[in-house]
C-alpha cells in the first residue's frame, strides 16, 4: 500500500483547481522577472576577445552570425579536463534540439569552454552534439565574465562567482565529496575543476557594438537544464539525495530505479 496520501477523483480535481491558482502566480511572476531581465542597462564590449571555432578564429561578434542576440552557455571544460563536466553535459543534451529554433528566431546559440578547440569537438562527437561550440582559450572572456578562476584567487578567496565571494559549495576546503566525484570524472582533482564554474550570458549586436544584458550562474542555469521541469511534474519530483545523472553514454543498458544515488543541486 501506498504511504502517499490518496483521495477520490473529485477530492485530486479540487485540490489541483487549488494548485493551479498557485501556478497561474508563478507564471505571472516568471513573466514578471524576465521583463526585470529584459530591463536591465547594456554593458558596452569594448575588449576584442577572439575565440577558435570550427571555422577559425572569430571574434564576439562573429558568433553572432548575423542575428541580434548572442546567448551563451559557459560549459565547464577547463583546458586540463579529460572530459566535459558531467552536468553541463546533461545540460548541453537539450541544445541540439533548441538551436535551429533559437538561430531562427534572431538568437545564437553557443557553448564557450577554456579547453582546445580540439579536445570539445572530440567530446562534443563522443557525446553526439552538434552545436556550435568555442574555445576561449588564450583570451580573458571566462575570466571577465566569473565562470573561471585562478589557482592564486582559490588560494587568496578571491573566487566572486554568483556575485558574492566564496559562497558556493565548490569552494569550501576540503572539497565536497560530489565535487570530488565530478573531478575525477573529468579526470582531473578537484581545485583544477573548481576553477570553471557553470554560467550563461546573453549579449546583443547594435549598430556594429555588442553589449552584454544578462549573465546567471550557479543554481540559476536550473530553468534551461532541460530534465529538470519534466522532474518537478513527476510524482516524486528530484528525488535527490547525492549524485544520479551521468554523462549520455554512461548509463549503461538497464535503466535506474528510485534506489540509484542522487545529486545536491547545492554543488553546481
Amino acid at each position: 500500500m501506498t504511504t502517499h496520501k490518496t483521495g477520490t477523483r473529485e477530492e485530486w480535481l479540487a485540490a489541483r483547481i487549488e494548485l493551479l491558482k498557485a501556478e497561474k502566480d508563478y507564471t505571472r511572476r516568471g513573466d514578471e522577472i524576465a521583463q526585470q531581465r529584459q530591463n536591465l542597462p547594456w554593458v558596452r564590449i569594448d575588449e576584442d576577445y577572439q575565440f577558435e571555432t570550427e571555422k577559425g578564429s572569430a571574434s564576439l561578434a562573429d558568433l553572432f552570425q548575423g542575428r541580434t542576440q548572442l546567448l551563451v552557455y559557459h560549459f565547464m571544460f577547463g583546458p586540463d579536463y579529460a572530459a566535459g563536466c558531467p552536468s553541463c553535459s546533461s545540460i548541453a543534451d537539450a541544445f541540439n534540439g533548441i538551436a535551429v529554433h533559437l538561430a531562427n528566431h534572431d538568437a545564437m546559440l553557443w557553448a564557450i569552454s577554456r579547453a582546445p578547440l580540439g579536445k570539445l569537438l572530440a567530446y562534443r562527437r563522443r557525446m553526439g552534439w552538434s552545436f556550435p561550440w568555442a574555445s576561449s582559450a588564450g583570451s580573458t572572456f571566462n575570466f571577465d565574465f566569473r565562470v573561471s578562476f585562478t589557482p592564486e584567487q582559490q588560494r587568496r578567496g578571491q573566487v566572486d562567482y554568483n556575485y558574492e565571494l566564496d559562497g558556493h559549495a565548490m569552494d569550501i576546503k576540503p572539497a565536497p565529496e560530489p565535487v570530488e566525484q565530478f573531478a575525477a570524472s573529468c579526470g582531473t582533482d578537484a581545485a583544477t575543476y573548481s576553477c570553471d564554474r557553470p554560467g550563461m550570458s546573453s549579449f546583443v549586436l547594435e549598430d556594429g557594438v555588442v553589449y552584454h544584458a544578462y549573465s546567471t550562474y550557479s543554481r540559476g542555469v536550473d530553468a534551461i537544464w532541460g530534465m529538470y521541469p519534466w522532474l518537478d511534474r513527476a510524482p516524486l519530483g528530484r528525488n535527490e539525495t547525492g549524485i544520479w545523472w551521468k554523462r549520455n553514454d554512461e548509463y549503461g543498458s538497464q535503466p535506474q530505479g528510485r534506489g540509484s544515488c542522487c545529486h545536491s543541486t547545492e554543488a553546481k
